[in-house]
């Protein structure tokens, strides 16, 4: 399991100029741009992304779990309790989902409006994980 970090910021520009030029990390994809919404970061073993700060921002950090089997995952935390019948506006929230950026995921958020992000790169997925 590893986990990423989402970091909230209200300009990209600076926040790319701070954690690069202070705090030596490197871009994790060279294209990045300071107009993405999203930019991710590596220094080492450690990753992080920037988010930008939109205007319907909410109380709350989202973090990036990445594992090896987001299906028997999500079926273990259904069977424990998950309730995602308040989510029905965000399938990703209801099951994993195939995003197109390339990460089958999916959500859980927690009662104070945290969420953790499960998930596996697509590439990554083995023959015998089915979905």
């Amino acid at each position: 399991m590893k986990i990423i970090p989402i970091i909230k910021c209200r300009d990209m520009e600076r926040s790319i100029f701070f954690y690069t030029g202070i705090l030596d990390f490197e871009l994790k994809y060279p294209n990045s741009s300071v107009k993405d919404l999203v930019v991710d970061l590596i220094k080492e073993e450690a990753e992080i992304q920037l988010s930008i700060l939109t205007g319907d921002s909410v109380f709350g950090i989202a973090v990036n779990v990445r594992i090896e089997d987001v299906d028997e995952l999500f079926k273990k935390y259904v069977e424990r309790g998950l309730d995602t019948a308040n989510k029905k506006d965000s399938p990703v929230h209801l099951g994993p989902t195939k995003q197109s950026w390339g990460m089958r995921e999916f959500y859980v958020t927690d009662p104070d409006g945290n969420t953790l992000r499960f998930g596996i790169p697509v590439e990554e997925i083995t023959e015998q994980q089915v979905f």
